[in-house]
């Protein structure tokens, strides 16, 4: 069975739009902690770090060109939607929610 795939951005990328300016993405990096905090259930997914600027390739040939704001966990391991696209969660919450649903990581606590 194929892993899912957890794409992140790489941390201390540099927007134009903000000259001179070094950034990370909260989302990205609340995942990296989860990830960081409990490593065996980590290596039950695919977790792939790519760089900040667009196109983002890998993730648009899996989600649409239309679907490349990360974090976004693409599931691998489900049916294709009628498209023949693979189905994706790019919501925070909802992948915090698929974590612990599909791979036993704990809940965040209320």
């Amino acid at each position: 069975m194929m892993k899912d795939i957890l794409f992140l951005l790489c941390p201390g990328f540099t927007d134009p739009a903000y000259p001179g300016d070094v950034f990370y993405c909260w989302h990205c990096a609340l995942m990296e902690g989860i990830l960081a905090s409990f490593p065996d259930l980590a290596r039950k997914l695919d977790v792939r770090r790519i760089a900040w600027p667009r196109p983002r390739a890998d993730v648009a040939e899996l989600t649409g060109p239309e679907n490349q704001s990360l974090p976004v966990l693409v599931l691998m391991s489900e049916p294709v939607d009628p498209s023949g696209a693979p189905q994706f969660i790019n919501d925070k919450d909802e992948i915090l929610k698929a974590l612990s649903a599909r791979y036993g990581f704990p809940l965040p606590h209320p």
